[in-house]
């Protein structure tokens, strides 16, 4: 079973039966934000099942290859962290590794009141 496994996308040549991986060399199984990083929305999530799905289109007729799974995998990142930078998903405060990998943070702060 080929994978790739970033700090936020993990992929497998595998398909998921009764919650255990069975290789497959004809199917994908993706695992998002595996350690909660990131609050989630569906809709943010279906996000990045899109584009996970036009990624593997893209690459079809490509061999299933190491280098082909990173290379969907990294560009999967820069996805998630476009999400992150637009606003569209949010770090997880309660998340066990506080570590922002995607960057600090944005702070919001109020306009003050002219003088």
């Amino acid at each position: 079973m080929l994978k790739s496994t970033t700090r936020h996308v993990h992929i497998y040549t595998a398909t998921v039966e009764n919650n255990e991986l069975v290789p497959s060399e004809e199917r994908l199984t993706l695992d998002i934000d595996p350690d909660n990083e990131f609050n989630w929305t569906e809709e943010a999530l279906k996000a990045v099942y899109a584009e996970f799905d036009r990624l593997v289109d893209a690459a079809e007729g490509e061999a299933l290859t190491d280098y082909n799974l990173r290379r969907i995998g990294s560009d999967l990142e820069h996805f998630i962290k476009q999400l992150l930078q637009q606003g569209t998903i949010s770090y997880n405060l309660k998340s066990r590794a506080l570590n922002y990998s995607m960057g600090l943070p944005q702070v919001v702060t109020k306009p003050s009141a002219p003088a």
